[in-house]
């Protein structure tokens, strides 16, 4: 009987897909079959809308010890015999259904891939985007979605040490859930996910398999919002303190020769994880379903191949020492059972039983067609960015108003009521906690520190992609550089619309293109990455939100700046500007022209020579012991930025130099590149040589002290309005 459309869809392939796969077979496929091409051709396994898009991202560095895509997650070398894995996944699709068990479950998928790596886990952020808070529906997403990121990483034990909360009507439905995890490794003891020899055996450890997150990689990831509300069941389940017991297993038996392999049993469970390890070990699997330990009764082949339960790894073990492994998993109270043998061949044979279910070549499996498009660029994008900012006069509200309006804003206001619910001080490393631009944590037993940042911006990719890109990239570093971080490498989520459409297509094209010439610019590397397509809602797309997570590189930690002001009588400087100047392009999709004005709308730019040279002169400061202080310049514009900084650092700050251009523009543009820094006076000269040095443009803003904000003679407030404003509005925004 021939197969219906319906059937296709529940496994997310096209009719030509379909036929594609009976001709490579030289048959029709079976249900099993027809399951495992739906998972491992899925956009979430198979990347076949992104992947000739991935490659050409820059991943190559003296750094870099895993190639890009080769493994679990990126590992890069940072000295001293030392080497962090790192990486970021969406878990967007099971949120916008279940937000607590589908972000809970996001932040155990990631753990596990850093751990699978040999690395202990010793960080996590995140980046979450929501609809505007104003309803009940996004409000219970958010609740959802914190409390779920907060009970998995505290359980774990893993402090949570940064992150960004974002609100927008584009993300009304469909949620954005960004999770990152950051590991520690010796240099040397890195694992793979594959095996070495024929007959080499595959265990199975950790939890028992379910019939939950069936059809999780191929159902949820392609389908609408409507659609995806009937695959409740398609979410998975998670279970912290098993993980936490997992991975002192894993941490544990990797120190043993016998384990030559470890995977992650994620996106497609044991079908992607078995057959992935296969391929990457150039072997054939032989596997035995009936071998699987389960927790329901009555599970299909079919099932426990597809399964998604969570806490679950493969370890690929020397033939004949398995007892070795099972006896440490035993005494964590764990089970590892072997449920397959590689051996010398290209296939992977499915069985359960006795009984042979399916036999296929691997690389049919694990090769989807690839689409290649280039898109021309949308009407509606070019009449955007052909708007005349200049001819829109500046509100006629107060500047004061105005700048407490924004402090207000949920996206601009402090994030402490959702840091607070995660413990960031856990294993005690943390040196800048949440809310700063950048975490930094110390490495114990070195010297060095690092700092780790996440940031997008999908105001500015709606409006200019390619541009988007850059700046996703550029502010990411700048966070890190604010800290004294050399940034050395970057993992990135690319949170798109569905590539089918042109719109969607051409801003997939052009966003990488720009995040391709950013890492360029900074002679950085992608290290790993996850791509999240059709993120869509009854309300259309999302903005195209690339998000970036960097990390970056401090020699000594004790030499870092944190956002607060410092002292009292120290200089304020703007660097990346030559003068207090406003012009109505900074305005373009900032949160001052959303909120206030109510559009999205201009041309926004990024000049990346400058970029990397402010990022440089901020670090020498900072090394050199001149800087007190640092916070780059970015969603409200440098009065948000010189608030922040005071109510951080409990003083007022007065700038005296004279302002040209439109006010509104000056004080609450978004001009890229730029970071505000304070000195002591008597290092102002100093100060001002090391950006010269650098080539950064510098510019004295004025000087920190007393208990208000003044800028030049625009705006006149108290410290404790703004603060009352900042510190409470996000809480006011979202209580309903």
């Amino acid at each position: 009987m021939p197969i219906t459309q319906s059937e296709l869809d529940e496994v997310a392939l096209s009719r030509a897909e379909y036929e594609a796969i009976a001709d490579r077979l030289g048959r029709d496929p079976s249900d099993l079959e027809l399951g495992l091409f739906g998972s491992l051709w899925s956009e979430h396994c198979g990347y076949k809308h992104s992947k000739p898009l991935l490659r050409t991202l820059p991943g190559e560095s003296e750094r870099l010890l895993v190639s890009l895509g080769t493994e679990n997650a990126g590992v890069v070398d940072i000295g001293d015999g030392l080497a962090i894995a790192m990486k970021i996944e969406s878990h967007n699709h099971p949120s916008a259904i279940e937000p607590h068990e589908g972000a809970a479950t996001g932040v155990g998928g990631i753990v596990r891939d850093i751990f699978a790596m040999g690395a202990r886990p010793i960080a996590l952020l995140n980046s979450l985007r929501f609809g505007k808070p104003d309803t009940a529906r996004n409000r219970y997403l958010l609740s959802g979605v914190v409390g779920g990121i907060s009970f998995y990483g505290n359980c774990l034990g893993i402090p949570n040490v940064g992150g960004e909360v974002v609100f927008a009507s584009c993300y009304d439905g469909n949620p954005l859930v960004n999770a990152m995890c950051v590991g520690l490794v010796e240099d040397g003891r890195i694992m793979s996910a594959r095996a070495e020899e024929p007959g080499d055996v595959l265990l199975l450890v950790g939890s028992d398999t379910g019939r939950d997150g069936i059809h999780g990689a191929s159902g949820l990831a392609s389908r609408t919002f409507e659609e995806q509300n009937e695959l409740r069941s398609a979410v998975q389940v998670g279970n912290p303190f098993l993980e936490k017991v997992l991975i002192e297993a894993c941490m544990e038996v990797i120190q043993l020769d016998s384990v030559v392999g470890l995977q992650d049993c994620g996106a497609a469970g044991i079908t992607s994880g078995a057959i992935e390890m296969a391929e990457r070990s150039d072997m054939g699997l032989r596997l035995d379903v009936a071998e699987v330990p389960r927790r329901e009764e009555g599970m299909t082949p079919y099932e426990v191949m597809l399964s998604e339960s969570q806490e679950r790894m493969l370890l690929a073990v020397k033939p004949g020492r398995e007892h070795e492994v099972q006896a440490i998993f035993s005494k964590w109270d764990l089970h590892a059972t072997a449920i397959g043998e590689f051996f010398e061949g290209d296939s992977v044979v499915i069985q359960d039983g006795e009984d042979v279910l399916s036999e296929t070549r691997i690389k049919v499996l694990t090769d989807p067609p690839e689409y290649e498009f280039d898109p021309p660029k949308p009407g509606w994008i070019a009449d955007l960015q052909n708007t005349d900012l200049s001819s829109t006069p500046p509100p006629s509200e107060s500047p004061a108003d105005l700048l407490l309006k924004l402090l207000a804003s949920p996206n601009i206001a402090s994030k402490l009521p959702v840091f607070r619910q995660y413990d960031h001080q856990v294993q005690t490393n943390t040196v800048i906690a949440p809310g700063g631009d950048a975490a930094v944590l110390r490495l114990k037993g070195s010297q060095r520190g690092i700092a780790l940042s996440t940031d997008g911006n999908g105001r500015i990719c709606y409006l200019d992609p390619y541009i988007g890109g850059q700046i996703a990239v550029a502010e990411a570093c700048r966070n890190v550089s604010a800290t004294g971080g050399l940034p050395v490498a970057i993992t990135d989520c690319l949170n798109f619309g569905s590539p089918e459409t042109e719109d969607g297509q051409y801003q997939l094209v052009q966003a990488v293109a720009g995040i391709k010439s950013a890492c360029e610019a900074f002679d950085i590397p992608v290290i790993s990455g996850n791509v999240s397509l059709y993120n869509e809602a009854p309300g259309g797309a999302i903005y195209p939100t690339p998000v970036i997570g960097a990390m970056g590189l401090l020699d000594d930690v004790t030499k870092h700046a944190a956002a607060g002001f410092a002292g009292e009588g120290d200089a304020v400087y703007l660097l990346g500007a030559a003068g207090l100047t406003g012009d109505s392009s900074s305005l373009a999709g900032s949160e001052f022209q959303d909120l206030v004005m109510g559009v999205v709308t201009g041309q926004p730019s990024i000049d990346l020579d400058i970029e990397v040279r402010v990022q440089q002169a901020c670090r020498d400061g900072i090394v050199a012991g001149l800087v007190r202080s640092a916070h780059d310049v970015s969603d409200g514009g440098l009065a948000v930025a010189l608030v922040e900084s005071a109510v951080i650092g409990g003083m007022g700050v007065r700038v005296d130099a004279i302002a040209s251009g439109r006010w509104d523009a000056v004080l609450f543009g978004e001009a890229q590149s730029r970071i505000v820094v304070t000195v002591s006076s008597d290092h102002a000269q100093e100060f001002e040589s090391v950006a010269t040095k650098a080539g950064a443009p510098v510019f004295r803003l004025g000087t920190t002290g007393g208990d208000r904000i003044v800028i030049s003679d625009l705006l006149d407030v108290s410290l404790s309005e703004a603060s009352d404003s900042w510190q409470n509005g996000f809480e006011a925004a979202t209580r309903g």
